[in-house]
């Protein structure tokens, strides 16, 4: 299967400053979604082992079947999300995260399934909402990274 959005790009910071900030997933996630552009009071409301829930102004989201691979030249996080906005919008998206070492920093690479988008407003993200959120992302991990 195509994935819905996959794309990478090169980080300055370490494979080392990856693997200490993930220790703690919940807040890490809740600081790199602050940088994601629109989003505003970004909270850690909630975390288990294995899942996270993160509300924000505009919406919430909740990341479950939280899977963390710590190698040495790598790091791998995969996991389910679902995406909130309003009481009628919910997304379902899996997405891999991989931090892979380089000679200057480090690469990462994304890839996010949709699983579940239902209705008029389903369709319409499906069908063109994939490079914006998939970059937005790309983009809140690199500022954020190399701003700790």
């Amino acid at each position: 299967m195509k994935a819905w959005f996959e794309g990478s790009n090169e980080i300055e910071c370490s494979l080392e400053r990856v693997k200490e900030d993930i220790k703690d997933l919940g807040e890490h996630y809740a600081r790199m979604i602050s940088f994601i552009p629109n989003t505003s009071q970004v909270e850690l409301a909630d975390q288990g082992d294995d899942w996270i829930t993160i509300k924000t102004k505009e919406w919430a989201i909740k990341r479950t079947n939280i899977v963390k691979r710590v190698e040495k030249e790598s790091v791998l996080i995969e996991f389910d999300e679902e995406f909130q906005a309003g009481k009628s919008i919910k997304i379902g998206v899996h997405l891999l995260d991989e931090f892979t070492a380089t000679r200057t920093g480090v690469r990462h690479r994304l890839i996010i399934n949709v699983d579940k988008a239902p209705g008029l407003f389903g369709f319409f993200y499906r069908k063109f909402a994939s490079s914006d959120v998939g970059k937005d992302l790309l983009d809140s991990y690199k500022s954020y990274l190399e701003s700790i």
